[in-house]
């Protein structure tokens, strides 16, 4: 079979709720992947920054077999011997108080906000039913039913009606637009510290520590979604630390599993977790061994291999040259780390041309809100890596004509 007839197969039989670019890929190794003809392909979106690691890291293989030969799933009816050492490594890497594990990072979004609405009533004293989260526009958290009904993208709403009620939307960046939001019954903040979805947003210098000190005059839980910028994507463990604060919840995914099983967590670094009790929330899958055996060891070679560090100096490199291309088609090269996005001015004709252009040169990135275009390569990538990437990035951004 070539890559046509996968595209038929997929077209006859699945959902039409994707546009991907029409390459079929069948394996993957490091930063590289190759489609179905054998042509070889720079990964430089990392599904979304799951694949931080690179694919089919060695070691993390390595752990999934041992444990898919001894156990996969118990569910949380019983105990198992990879639970309690995941919740002890992660929380000592991260500096947080506990953990609950989840599947997706959806599933973690959700359990944040039960866990600070529930925080709200049994802690702070909000009436019942009342509770307030603030969240920021251009937002992109996930696709559940709760999570799109606070998007202020209109496609991700259209025709799913009525929503959950409780959430108000703020510009992103903007501290006083947050002061200004809190009511008595504000119980949390949730923000993305770099909105990847939204077109690699960052915020002003500065914004997370405003917010970390608002959130605590006010006695509002600060809730970071880090499951794309966390786990050294942005050059830092988690995005947080480039204002050198501690969020209360930090929620991760993605590359907790680096690419190899569906894994999340709600980490704590208070005691909002402690509101729960046995019966109010859980997962069937949440915990469990093969994917706590994957995540030790994701998070283990993400530390062993240096991959933060690497991710910053590179990305500092990347983002450097990038921007001395000199295209009339761009308008602002921006982001931390390998978390990189190339605004197009709106004359280019869109981000996704590019993208496909790229695909003809070796490399694979996608467009993301119409003008942007991603980049965001495995934290493994090297600098001459990065060179043979500019050369082709340039080619493209100086070459393609508006449609």
């Amino acid at each position: 079979m070539i890559t046509g007839d996968f595209i038929q197969l997929e077209n006859e039989f699945g959902a039409n709720n994707y546009k991907p670019l029409d390459v079929v890929l069948s394996r993957g190794q490091g930063i590289w992947v190759w489609d179905v003809e054998g042509n070889r392909y720079l990964d430089c979106l990392s599904s979304y920054s799951a694949i931080n690691q690179g694919h089919c890291h060695p070691k993390i293989l390595e752990a999934m077999n041992d444990q898919a030969k001894k156990l996969t799933l118990v569910s949380r009816a019983f105990r198992n011997n990879q639970l309690g050492p995941f919740y002890k490594e992660i929380c000592e890497l991260t500096q947080s108080h506990s953990v609950l594990p989840m599947n997706s990072g959806a599933e973690a979004v959700e359990t944040a906000i039960k866990a600070i609405r529930k925080w709200g009533y049994m802690e702070k004293g909000v009436p019942a039913g009342k509770a307030e989260i603030i969240v920021c526009d251009n937002n992109f958290h996930g696709r559940t039913l709760t999570i799109v009904g606070f998007s202020s993208e209109a496609q991700y709403k259209e025709g799913y009606a009525p929503f959950t009620p409780g959430f108000i939307s703020i510009p992103f960046g903007n501290a006083t637009a947050l002061k200004n939001a809190i009511t008595p019954n504000t119980v949390g903040f949730l923000v993305e510290p770099i909105q990847g979805e939204g077109g690699v947003i960052v915020p002003p210098d500065g914004y997370l520590k405003s917010v970390r000190k608002i959130c605590d005059r006010n006695n509002v839980m600060l809730i970071l979604d880090e499951i794309q910028t966390g786990l050294g994507r942005t050059g830092k463990l988690f995005a947080e630390e480039h204002d050198d604060i501690q969020s209360d919840l930090t929620l991760v995914g993605k590359a907790l599993s680096g690419g190899f099983y569906p894994i999340s967590a709600v980490l704590s670094n208070k005691e909002v977790l402690g509101v729960f009790k046995p019966g109010d929330h859980g997962s069937t899958f949440g915990g469990n061994p093969l994917g706590c055996a994957v995540a030790r060891a994701a998070l283990r070679v993400l530390i062993e291999e240096n991959m933060i560090k690497s991710a910053a100096t590179l990305g500092e490199y990347f983002m450097k040259q990038l921007k001395e291309i000199n295209s009339p088609h761009v308008k602002e090269v921006r982001g931390k780390g390998l978390l990189i996005g190339i605004e197009l001015n709106h004359t280019a004709g869109g981000a996704r041309r590019f993208c496909e252009a790229l695909q003809a040169e070796g490399i694979l990135c996608k467009e993301t809100h119409q003008h942007v275009i991603r980049l965001a390569p495995p934290l493994i990538i090297q600098r001459e890596n990065i060179d043979w990437a500019l050369e082709k990035i340039t080619r493209v951004l100086n070459s393609k004509a508006k449609h």
